[in-house]
């Protein structure tokens, strides 16, 4: 390791600094965190995991030897990999159900599930990430996690904030920052850290930090986190965060397993708890929120839309309960639900607006694999669970037996894979061929 991150460790740990540096020769802890949309994740995970991460309930250590990221599970959404540590800042931010929420640097969608989680389906979750090809991964995560109540966002903070002033209760700032807590994880990044990364990404930070700022409401919180050591994008950018904006104030806190805060920070040392490198931060601003104007309502949708709604629920009763917590939005042929609380989203590109629910024709529905995701098996009135034999080739896009007739849910363990098309003894598959597992 180069010897300016060195001296930086020496400066900040002083005698722990040799503890440190040993660690980090050792073999890192494997992580998962069970999803909470999936009622028997926990049960169907358990031959993967091996403890409880102490800072977050539905995180999991996993052992080293198995992999379960190919498993039919991981396709079902039962569960995310997610390091360990990576799952503090979200539960320091504790979203409430009902919060308007904001991801602002969300790729590849780790953090942005959690939260998610957090809502349970209720009020809204817009996810961020500047980059396009990255955007298209959150999309596809927040489906595969079955998150009903999201939009997805591919913009830079500075075209963001402008479209949507003190809109939300939370925000997560999970900065682009040098990396160097991925330094055991991943040793390639070792080479690409120079003695200028902390100082770059420290004026990065400050940048989307103050637009951030920009989109919090008065009494709202925000929680800032990197995964590096140096002080220069940790304490000494909330600092200067601080300085500049005297409306926010640092807010104290504990996490189980890490301790309590330090004038609003926390920092995770790998020789100190069974995860990798990170810090986070959080704060308040001060005010009070004004009341949001009332949002007017939509016309009523057209017949074709009303029949199709009604087609759907044919097919998936329960999807009444989703249907009240939103509205239904014609956009060409597909139809969407959209949050109540859903803002207007003016010179903002969308990768994914809402939960998509199903392509329309005349006389046709076509229900959309993200619905499926969202759904229950007991939400749908006909489900065909898959046998450990029958999974793989169901992800690979062939057909199975059937003497259902109509739309049905494919599950595995009673989690949902995809929808099925049944008639003359065959369910056709029609899981997207852009998901299918590849032989």
């Amino acid at each position: 390791m180069h010897e300016a991150f060195l001296a930086e460790i020496r400066a900040i740990l002083g005698d722990e600094t040799p503890a440190f540096l040993a660690e980090m020769d050792r073999p890192y802890a494997h992580t998962l965190r069970l999803n909470p949309f999936r009622e028997n994740a926990e049960e169907a995970a358990s031959p993967f995991t091996e403890g409880a991460v102490e800072w977050c309930a539905d995180g999991r250590y996993y052992r080293n030897d198995t992999r379960p990221g190919l498993s039919p599970l991981h396709f079902a959404g039962a569960y995310y990999i997610q390091e360990a540590s990576a799952m503090a800042p979200a539960m320091a931010l504790d979203a409430q159900p009902g919060d308007r929420v904001l991801d602002l640097c969300a790729a590849p969608g780790g953090k942005s599930g959690q939260l998610a989680a957090a809502l349970r389906g209720e009020g809204l979750l817009i996810s961020n990430e500047p980059e396009p090809s990255r955007a298209k991964i959150l999309s596809a995560t927040m489906e595969r996690l079955g998150v009903s109540n999201s939009i997805v966002v591919n913009s830079l903070p500075e075209k963001l904030s402008p479209v949507l002033p003190e809109f939300f209760d939370k925000i997560l700032v999970d900065a682009p920052c040098s990396g160097e807590g991925m330094f055991r994880r991943d040793p390639a990044t070792r080479s690409e850290w120079t003695p200028a990364s902390p100082a770059g990404c420290a004026s990065r930070q400050a940048f989307i930090l103050d637009h951030a700022a920009k989109m919090l409401r008065p009494g709202g919180r925000m929680a800032y986190s990197t995964c590096t050591f140096n002080r220069a994008e940790n304490e000494e950018t909330i600092a200067a965060f601080l300085g500049r904006h005297p409306d926010f104030r640092p807010v104290s806190f504990s996490l189980p397993g890490i301790g309590e805060s330090e004038n609003g920070c926390l920092r995770l040392w790998p020789h100190r708890l069974r995860g990798e490198g990170h810090f986070l931060a959080l704060m308040e601003k001060t005010g009070e929120p004004e009341r949001d104007s009332a949002r007017p309502k939509s016309a009523r949708p057209d017949k074709e839309v009303q029949a199709a709604v009604k087609m759907l629920l044919d097919i998936a009763p329960g999807l009444k309960t989703l249907l009240d917590r939103g509205e239904v939005v014609r956009a060409g042929e597909i139809l969407k639900l959209v949050p109540s609380c859903a803002p207007e989203l003016k010179g903002v590109k969308v990768v994914r607006h809402g939960l998509h629910l199903c392509r329309i024709g005349k006389n046709y529905v076509e229900p959309d694999h993200a619905l499926c995701m969202a759904l229950h098996p007991s939400d749908v009135s006909l489900v065909r669970e898959v046998t450990d034999e029958e999974a793989l080739p169901l992800l690979t896009g062939e057909t199975l037996p059937s003497d259902a007739r109509g739309w049905l849910m494919f599950t595995y363990k009673n989690m949902p894979l995809g929808w099925g098309k049944a008639s003359g003894g065959v369910a056709k598959n029609h899981i997207p061929k852009g998901l299918r597992i590849q032989r």
